[in-house]
């Protein structure tokens, strides 16, 4: 990761940033609406939300200022055993500075730490990089969706066996 990077825990004074940047990145790719994590209720508060047991949510920070985040917690709907890799979303400025490697790194620690065995993620046709950052992670193609997301919109599934 770039030495002007660091990554630490969301804290409320960063909620507004974040929604910002789910909201600004999302539509780059198309995802906007119902069925896809913009719409989330949860973008407005996301300390609040990663708050709650086994669930962490980080932000990256270049030079003080927050330009992109990302998290893991239970998947609804899923098994004891599966997390989901939640929001992870960078601002340009963020981008091939090695902070998706970094947070991912960061994010699926966590995971381990709270005794996940999977980590379970949807994206969208499109998101290229995001894709290929999942595969070189270990993470592995599957047909359909697992849980309860709410997130018709996506249409690749992956699963990372931690």
């Amino acid at each position: 990761m770039h030495a002007s990077l660091s990554i630490r825990p969301i804290e409320a004074r960063d909620d507004a940033r974040m929604a910002e940047i789910i909201r600004t990145v999302m539509p780059e790719f198309g995802a906007v609406g119902c069925g896809f994590a913009i719409a989330d209720p949860e973008v407005d508060w996301m300390s609040r939300a990663y708050a709650e047991p086994r669930s962490a949510y980080f932000v990256v920070e270049r030079d003080g200022e927050v330009i992109g985040g990302g998290g893991v917690a239970p998947l609804v709907g899923g098994d004891e055993g599966t997390c989901e890799l939640r929001k992870m979303y960078f601002l340009p400025a963020a981008r091939g500075l090695g902070a998706g490697a970094a947070m991912m790194a960061r994010c699926l620690d966590a995971a381990r730490g709270f005794g996940f065995e999977r980590c379970y993620l949807e994206t969208l046709t499109g998101m290229d990089g995001a894709m290929k950052l999942y595969e070189r992670t270990g993470f592995q193609r599957i047909d359909a969706p697992l849980g309860a997301t709410g997130h018709g919109g996506c249409n690749t599934f992956y699963v990372l066996t931690l």
